[in-house]
Parts: C-alpha cells; sequence; structure tokens
C-alpha cells in the first residue's frame, strides 16, 4: 500500500493498480473533529485526487475507532474572533466543497459518531456505506448554528424536504436501523465492516470505465432537480464525452471478444 499525507490529519492511501483512492481521515484523538488545519488539508487532498485520471473511485474513511468524524472542532471554533472566524469560512467550505464536486464516484465508511460537519462529509459522497455502530445526525441547531457544510442541502436531497426539517430542527442523532430505514445511509454492514464493505464496492465500480464512471456521476449531480426534459439534455451531453472516447471503442471490442476491457481512461 502507498500513502501520500496532506498535513498531520489527512492521508491517502491506495493498493494495487490504484484506482481506488482510500481519502482517511486521521486525528483520531479528537474523533477527527474538523479544524482549520485539517479542513486546509481535506481541501488539498481532494484536489489532487480530482485532478488524477489513475483515480477512479474514492472511499471516504476514519481511523478513529469511535467516530467517522463529529464535526466542526469547537474548542478551536471557541477561540476564534469573529474576524477570525469569517476568514476560516472559506477553508471549511473548501473541505466539503472539495469532497462534494470530486469528479469521480464517492462512497463514506462510516462508523461511530458521524455529527454535523462529520454527516455533511458523508452526505457530499454519493453513497454512504455505515456499520451497526454508527450514529449520525446534524445537531448544530443546539449549539447556536445551522449546517454549514451542504447539510441543509444535500439531506433534503435524500430524504425530501419534511423528513429533513424534522431532523434538523430537532437536531437529533439516529441510530444505525433507523439512519438506513430513513435513506440518511444506503447500506449497513456487521460492525467494524464499514471500510471493507465499502473498499469492495468501489473496487467493483473501478472495474469500469474511467471516462463512464466521471460522465455518468457528472450526469447523475447535473440533473438532479431538474426537470425531466433538462435533465434529459444534460444526459446528452454527458452521453456524447463517453461515445467518441477511446474507453467506449475499447468496451465495445472487449465485449465483442469476450475479454476484460482493458480502459485508455480517455
Amino acid at each position: 500500500m502507498s500513502e501520500q499525507r496532506f498535513g498531520e490529519f489527512v492521508a491517502v492511501r491506495r493498493e494495487g493498480d490504484g484506482h481506488v483512492a482510500e481519502l482517511a481521515m486521521d486525528r483520531p484523538k479528537a474523533m477527527n473533529a474538523v479544524s482549520t488545519e485539517m479542513a486546509r488539508s481535506l481541501g488539498a487532498a481532494c484536489a489532487a485526487l480530482a485532478a488524477d485520471p489513475s483515480v477512479r473511485v474514492v472511499v471516504l474513511t476514519s481511523t478513529a475507532e469511535r467516530a467517522f468524524c463529529v464535526g466542526a472542532d469547537l474548542k478551536e471554533r471557541n477561540s476564534l474572533s469573529d474576524a477570525e472566524l469569517v476568514r476560516q469560512r472559506p477553508t471549511t467550505r473548501g473541505a466539503y466543497g472539495g469532497v462534494l464536486v470530486l469528479p469521480m464516484p464517492t462512497i463514506a465508511a462510516v462508523h461511530g459518531f458521524a455529527l454535523g460537519g462529520g454527516f455533511e462529509l458523508a452526505l457530499a459522497c454519493d453513497m454512504i456505506v455505515a456499520d451497526e455502530t454508527a450514529v449520525v445526525g446534524l445537531p448544530e441547531v443546539s449549539v447556536g448554528v445551522i449546517p454549514g457544510g451542504g447539510g441543509t442541502q444535500l439531506l433534503p436531497r435524500r430524504v425530501g424536504a419534511a423528513r429533513a426539517a424534522e431532523l434538523i430542527f430537532t437536531a437529533r442523532r439516529v441510530e444505525a436501523a433507523e439512519a438506513l430505514s430513513l435513506g440518511l445511509v444506503d447500506s449497513l454492514v456487521p460492525a467494524g465492516q464499514d471500510t471493507a464493505e465499502a473498499l469492495a464496492l468501489a473496487a467493483r465500480m473501478a472495474a469500469n470505465s474511467p471516462v463512464g464512471l466521471r460522465a455518468a456521476k457528472r450526469a447523475l449531480r447535473l440533473g438532479h432537480g431538474m426537470d425531466l426534459a433538462a435533465g434529459l439534455e444534460i444526459e446528452d451531453a454527458a452521453w456524447r464525452t463517453v461515445a467518441f472516447s477511446g474507453d467506449r471503442a475499447e468496451g465495445v471490442a472487449a465485449f465483442n471478444e469476450k475479454r476484460k476491457p482493458n480502459w485508455p481512461g480517455e
């Protein structure tokens, strides 16, 4: 396994052919509370992954035993003046936005607490695999703020406006089984298996065309919320980017020759 560090608290790990990248939050003593430094490192790691054409799928993980991420570092936040908080905001947004705009499929592997900004990082991914210890929620109004890492926009896209309102306004924590039933997570696995299951799912995705994966994600993301006619135009534009690609030619050839494709990725 190769590992690239981004500051003290973030690592990118890759095995084998490197097509699946594990983006690991590595601040276990603070249960991955997102400090300014950690936010900066997450943004930098996402920028590097986005620019790497060899990466086909990203899995967001945690090295903390008891948590995926507990959200903003409130101890640091308490020490900031108003002016410092304003200056910190672009860095914080860069972390959440960095995950959200990754061009390849993304999977969050969640165990333990995924609260506030921690759950927002998971929501920024395309899919969430959670284990039985997971506890998720957006409790920001209980400390006098609102979800500011995309939660007010991403949660209703998952569960609908009324359900999102209930969860955000009550600030309640949701345990794993209910989280699955509400659609807050996409699959539930035994305790301790979230990362392994997410990496296995990522490997199945990464066997497919990298050009196709990115174009399909683009169509899914851009088309969401559009009326059908506009969505179909977005899909057609994405189709045109792959229809004349080397991946499409290789995919058709491999199918006809009854072999695995060797994707050129262009």
